[in-house]
């Protein structure tokens, strides 16, 4: 009896995939988190990070991040100020270009490119973010040298349709 039930669950799961149950939820049933919230955290992440890194306005980037803002980038001096001092220290040609960008609950994801850093290479960097409020509270990045074509195993650019030049 068991067995039968256990192997018309599992038939059931692979014959319609959107019906795999996670914490007793049916995918197919389950009501989704606002996408009204998601897509505003991506709008405040999107600003708070053109505000900082591309126009460098540190006054009106303030009221983006949280005083108390944890920093666990390894880079990156602690809290607010040890971002907004790196970012004082980098060259003025520094650019910030976002990619692609998810956002789940009080999480934002962005795959970006940092160019001009006063380095010989540009970062393309995934940035972790958590918000609370609409305010950013927590970072976290992955964070890699953009390889140029004739270094890319693969054949495709790290960032965008193409290459750095």
């Amino acid at each position: 009896m068991i067995e039968s039930r256990c192997a018309a669950a599992l038939l059931e799961r692979t014959s319609n995939p959107l019906k795999t149950r996670t914490s007793n939820v049916d995918l197919q049933e389950r009501k989704p988190m606002s996408n009204s919230n998601a897509e505003k955290n991506k709008a405040i992440v999107l600003e708070a990070f053109d505000t900082l890194f591309n126009k460098r306005n540190y006054s009106a980037a303030e009221r983006f991040w949280s005083p108390k803002y944890i920093q666990h980038s390894a880079h990156i001096e602690p809290g607010r100020d040890g971002l907004f001092n790196l970012i004082k220290a980098a060259p003025q040609s520094l650019k910030y270009e976002p990619g692609v960008i998810l956002a789940e609950g009080d999480y934002v994801i962005v795959h970006g490119r940092f160019s001009n850093i006063g380095l010989p290479v540009n970062w393309i960097a995934a940035d972790v973010v958590r918000l609370k409020d609409g305010i950013l509270v927590e970072h976290w990045d992955v964070i890699q040298d953009e390889a140029t074509k004739q270094q890319s195993k693969s054949g495709n650019p790290m960032f965008g349709d193409s290459f750095p030049k």
